[in-house]
């Protein structure tokens, strides 16, 4: 065992977003600060990787948008990271009464979106229903984004602050599968609202966890509105590591922690190879269930992963049957067989046991709205990339053969969203120099295993509503969210309260928790 000489002020387990900004503060503080990474690269969930050999296609393999992060940690830290706004929000393809259509919404409400819905549901009440709930979101959006970067408030509290009480409401209190068959009459317009809450979450519609997921994916940045990342999900990470070390971070790569020690005036931690370090406080910005493993107790029960992530390299993208231009369609959020009851199905046939079919999924075609992420050469052929998501495809599903799980995964994805081409997804995928096609599939179990994400959850554990169930601050403690049972501990990755999605919120937090204390 090596004993490093050096008494840090904190030492931070975990180098991805959160840690990197967390690290980034609290060095900017003055504080002398190590970062342990377990990876021999930075980045955790928020890497860019070329998957595909012999093919310069820099694609964000697990985490792909931005929509959390908040102005104020990028003006805070100095982050120079561009992130780039996309004119439609999400397509629908559907077939009724013997033709094909789509429901095409742009990101700001206009004709060709008001034409949509009313194709689809032969009035414009369920548009005017779209503008009034969404506007209202919006509203709340505005006024709750800054408390993210506050101290915990009672739910009480924040409610009487915000001022909406029905929105507060419908997002907080009343299962949003409720909200939205009471707010929408369209089964496939009630879906593109539920797929929201959804996303890496395997409960039913009318689980409050679904409301959590909801919430997490409308409230970004007061806007709720998702970004494309300007070279990828990696031009963030190599941003935050340049901030982190041109304020001093001392960053330690392939240093995966093996033990853990807390006591009266600080922590140990020993790695796998050996070397030990001492500090004042650590920051634990990997998953809540590791650090209770290095603590000697159970791990805190936690949904799994339930999602199926396929990346793919396109020569082209495919022709749809409705006729509508493939880079409008692909532009924002396909959806395919997402509505309201083709979800409840899914989840219940995969509840029991079972692969959803048909499989509701959902893509984005990144190099439409960022070409950066190609070579100049393969922009100039026309390449594509195309990322998709395939939803109610829990870690358990994969449990006992994963190869062949992934195998049927890919088949009925593939199915899902060949039923609205009329190029079958196979025939535009870029061939690879072995013969084989540039897609690769990522499970729950895949994601555990590369990145050590808890049975694959996206959220590392169950999404917490971002504010405090009663009036815990009544005894003149101030809490980010942040805190563990031990004084010298906090918690700074998405596990953390107001921790989901990739918004540097949580390493904030626990940054500035620890900074309460001094």
């Amino acid at each position: 065992m090596n004993q490093n000489q050096k008494n840090y002020d904190a030492i931070i387990v975990g180098g991805g977003h959160n840690g990197l900004v967390a690290a980034s503060y609290l060095a900017k503080a003055g504080k002398a600060v190590l970062l342990l990474e377990a990876h021999a690269e930075p980045g955790g969930a928020t890497t860019s990787v070329k998957p595909f050999p012999g093919y310069d296609a820099n694609l964000s393999r697990y985490s792909y948008l931005v929509s959390l992060l908040p102005d104020q940690i990028v003006a805070d830290l100095g982050i120079n990271f561009k992130t780039l706004e996309r004119s439609i929000s999400s397509y629908t393809p559907y077939h009724r009464g013997g033709k094909d259509d789509g429901l095409l919404i742009s990101t700001e409400w206009d004709q060709t979106t008001a034409g949509s819905f009313r194709r689809l549901t032969g009035s414009d009440q369920e548009g005017k229903a779209w503008r009034e709930f969404y506007g209202g979101i919006a509203e709340l959006a505005g006024r709750l984004a800054p408390s993210m970067l506050q101290p915990l408030k009672s739910a009480a509290q924040l409610k009487s602050e915000m001022g909406l009480p029905e929105v507060w409401r419908s997002l907080m209190e009343v299962p949003i599968g409720q909200v939205i068959r009471d707010r929408f009459s369209d089964d496939l317009l009630r879906g593109v609202v539920l797929t929201d809450a959804l996303i890496g979450t395997f409960v039913p519609a009318d689980d409050l966890q679904a409301n959590r997921c909801f919430l997490y994916h409308v409230i970004g940045n007061g806007t709720g509105q998702w970004r494309v990342p300007q070279g990828g999900m990696g031009a963030l990470v190599k941003e935050l590591y340049r901030i982190a070390t041109s304020h001093g971070v001392e960053i330690k790569l392939s240093s995966k922690v093996a033990a853990l020690e807390s006591g009266p005036a600080g922590v140990l931690i020993e790695t796998e190879s050996g070397e030990t370090y001492t500090a004042k406080d650590l920051l634990f910005a990997a998953a809540p269930q590791h650090l209770a493993r290095l603590r000697g107790q159970a791990a805190p029960a936690s949904l799994e992963g339930s999602q199926i992530k396929i990346n793919m390299l396109l020569t082209r993208l495919p022709r749809l049957k409705s006729g509508v231009d493939p880079r409008l369609a692909f532009a924002g959020t396909f959806h395919a067989n997402e509505s309201f009851s083709q979800c409840e199905a899914a989840y219940i046939r995969a509840r029991g046991g079972e692969m959803p079919e048909p499989l509701p999924l959902e893509m984005y075609c990144h190099t439409l709205t960022d070409p950066t992420i190609l070579s100049r050469e393969l922009n100039a052929k026309g390449f594509q990339t195309l990322t998709l998501f395939g939803l109610h495809t829990p870690a358990k599903l994969f449990d006992a053969g994963p190869e062949g799980a992934k195998a049927l995964a890919k088949e009925r994805a593939m199915a899902s969203l060949n039923q609205y081409l009329i190029d079958p997804i196979e025939s535009v995928l870029a061939p690879c120099h072995d013969g084989s096609l540039a897609i690769e599939v990522k499970s729950p179990l895949d994601l555990e295993r590369d990145i050590a994400l808890p049975r694959g959850n996206i959220f590392h554990r169950d999404l917490d509503f971002p504010f405090l169930d009663d009036d815990t601050t009544g005894a003149n403690q101030t809490l980010w969210g942040a805190e563990t049972d031990d004084p010298h501990i906090f918690l700074a990755g998405a596990g953390a309260r107001r921790g989901g999605g990739v918004s540097g919120i949580a390493g904030h937090n626990a940054a500035m928790a620890l900074l309460a204390k001094d």
